[in-house]
């Protein structure tokens, strides 16, 4: 695994943030607070880089969410102190699959439900002429754990370059809050979800090999069996990354 330097990488990102918000010609930057590390990072990363006054953060529980999960995004607020607003999506949510997919599984609803949360970021960025910030990063990036125009949708992704180990690294040199730094990374779209549970791999082990497989190291030191799930996530998830694909240009005549 590549070793950083984490106090020049946080200096680096708040920087790019800072600079990025400037020439964009926009006033702040606006982000979903799960109550999970990833939102909480880019937050952070977010005031130290333009000032607790220019981040506004928006928090969309469904009636399906953890309770903690909303306690913990106010936390972070608190902790950050933000300008935040709390919007329970349950009502947008229930209205299509109410009258409309009655009996859509649950990776349809939860797929639903990171699309509108995502929907309510951009109205609200309209609102407050603000960029919406990013959450991914790059170990969901580069496996496909994210929902096409959900989650993956911003404006800039501060945290994609950064596998999820290092957010963590970052996280608690920025001293965020220990109940959010130390809980199981969920997406939280139905009851006991977990990242790792859900992609097969733990992310100490996936970011060994993603970094591995990105500078063609040996990968005989790994379990096998993990390899070829790592590389089935990445090759599955592979239309995710690609820019909209589109016919050659018309011929002449």
């Amino acid at each position: 695994m590549r070793n950083i330097d984490h106090h020049s990488e946080i200096q680096k990102i708040s920087t790019f943030l800072a600079n990025y918000l400037i020439s964009s010609g926009m006033s702040k930057y606006i982000i979903g607070i799960s109550g999970g590390i990833d939102s909480a990072l880019a937050a952070a990363l977010a005031v130290k880089g333009v000032g607790k006054g220019n981040v506004i953060g928006i928090l969309m529980p469904y009636k399906t969410s953890h309770p903690d999960s909303l306690a913990d995004a106010e936390i972070l607020c608190r902790h950050l102190g933000i300008e935040h607003h709390h919007i329970d999506i349950s009502p947008i949510v229930d209205a299509w699959f109410a009258v409309n997919e009655t009996d859509a599984e649950r990776l349809r609803r939860g797929n639903w439900m990171a699309r509108t949360r995502m929907c309510v970021l951009y109205d609200l960025s309209a609102k407050y002429k603000a960029l919406v910030l990013g959450t991914s990063n790059l170990s969901e990036i580069m496996t496909g754990y994210f929902t096409q125009h959900g989650d993956s949708a911003a404006a800039i992704e501060p945290l994609g370059r950064l596998y999820k180990t290092e957010v963590w690294a970052l996280s608690k040199l920025m001293g965020l809050p220990q109940k959010i730094v130390e809980k199981v990374p969920t997406a939280d779209l139905w009851d006991d979800q977990s990242d790792e549970d859900e992609m097969g791999i733990r992310y100490l082990e996936l970011d060994e090999i993603l970094w591995a497989i990105d500078n063609m190291d040996d990968l005989e030191a790994f379990d096998n069996d993990k390899v070829k799930r790592v590389y089935t996530l990445i090759a599955k998830s592979a239309f995710k990354r690609s820019p909209v694909p589109t016919p050659e240009a018309p011929c002449s005549p």
